[in-house]
């Protein structure tokens, strides 16, 4: 797959994955395991490149003696969600296009 591309999907994932409720890296990865495998090594710079858009927010809570970074979906983040909602329709159109591309192929 495109690195861009999934680049993209994978920052929107991580929103995804905050939009109901606070969490934290490994809750994260967690939660998108059924879906999507995404490693540590993967998922900080996904974070922090998010942060820095100012589409997540962070704050830390004391855990079992030690801090944890919770993040939390800013309003841009959501409406990031909801751009991408609306992307996926031309994403979708794109694809009925290629396949169409194919299926006339297989007939000849």
């Amino acid at each position: 797959m495109d690195m861009q591309l999934k680049r993209g999907l994978l920052d929107v994932c991580v929103l995804a994955a905050i939009k109901s409720e606070d969490s934290y890296g490994y809750q994260i990865i967690k939660d998108m395991k059924p879906y999507v495998e995404i490693s540590e090594s993967t998922l900080y710079p996904i974070l922090r490149r998010l942060e820095n858009a100012e589409l997540l927010s962070v704050h830390s809570v004391e855990h079992n003696g030690r801090l944890r970074k919770y993040y939390h979906i800013t309003p841009l983040g959501l409406k990031r969600i909801e751009a991408f909602q609306d992307e996926w329709e031309e994403i979708q159109s794109i694809y009925r296009f290629i396949i169409r591309e194919d299926s006339s192929h297989d007939k000849t």
